[in-house]
């Protein structure tokens, strides 16, 4: 069974910084570190490897300097690890990320059919939750979200199982190979990487790819091939916390003193008039 997992290299988000002039992510002198969700994808990707038999590869989009995310890949248990680096490459939205990973598992799927795709839910620098999917409807794989646990996988039969997580529980779903999972956080624990598999991290082959060659389009990545972009940045505006009142000595006065300082706002009791000024009068 070949897994491939995508692997996104984003800044430590206590340390984003905004080019004012581009409105793009500053990643100059700030740390980077591989996207937990996709870490979590990968922790995945090497337990069905262990499980079923197979490859795992690590496939990331970036700068020479992602590298090192793929490194800590290999560290955890993949076998083969990939780089997608080109200036073509650089400023993608979603639709273009999602068009070049895509066209870099289909290059893959040359060399080896790809039975599985996994990757994380969202990144944490832009929680889009858009890539992964994006992914599965350009090469046409039955497509998994919000995955948080994998029941079973039938290789003969060529079939999957997940349980995946909706608004208020859970639902238990399958279909056919290949498919995509886009993995929450509590679907595995990533491990730790062994001394040996450290040292031979450093050691370990990446291959880098640019667009030529996974065949890609110079219109569909990049800043070319992405229609959307931020038009403006801003702080969000500070706000000053409100009054508080002890209701340790009682409820009653704190709950006084807390009307009191609302009707001390003359627009607020004329609104607060109008919904129930009626039952105020009856009850006078």
């Amino acid at each position: 069974m070949h897994l491939v997992v995508c692997i996104k290299q984003v800044p430590d988000t206590a340390e984003v910084k905004i080019d004012p002039e581009t409105n793009t992510l500053v990643r100059a002198g700030v740390e980077a570190i591989a996207n937990p969700y996709d870490v979590t994808a990968l922790e995945e990707a090497v337990r069905l490897k262990e499980k079923y038999g197979g490859k795992v590869t690590a496939v990331s989009m970036g700068p020479p300097q992602a590298e090192s995310a793929l490194r800590q890949a290999f560290s955890m248990g993949a076998d083969d690890i990939v780089l997608l680096s080109d200036r073509a490459f650089a400023g993608a939205d979603t639709l273009a990320s999602g068009y070049t990973l895509a066209m870099a598992v289909a290059a893959l799927a040359k060399e080896d059919p790809v039975d599985l795709v996994l990757c994380g839910k969202q990144a944490i620098d832009g929680d889009t939750a858009q890539t992964g999917p994006g992914i599965a409807t350009r090469l046409g794989l039955t497509q998994f979200t919000y995955v948080v646990d994998v029941e079973w996988v039938d290789t003969a039969k060529r079939r999957i199982q997940v349980r995946r997580k909706v608004e208020g529980g859970f639902e238990i779903v399958n279909g056919p190979l290949p498919a995509l999972l886009s993995v929450e956080l509590e679907l595995a624990r990533p491990r730790r990487a062994s001394l040996p598999m450290l040292i031979g991290s450093l050691r370990a082959p990446v291959r880098v790819w640019d667009a030529a060659a996974i065949h890609a389009s110079l219109q569909l990545v990049g800043i070319k091939g992405s229609p959307t972009w931020v038009r403006a940045i801003a702080s969000p505006q500070i706000h000053r916390a409100g009054p508080r009142w002890d209701a340790e000595e009682g409820v009653s006065p704190a709950v006084s003193q807390a009307l009191d300082a609302l009707f001390a706002d003359k627009d607020f009791e004329a609104e607060f008039r109008k919904g129930w000024g009626n039952v105020i009068d009856k009850q006078e």
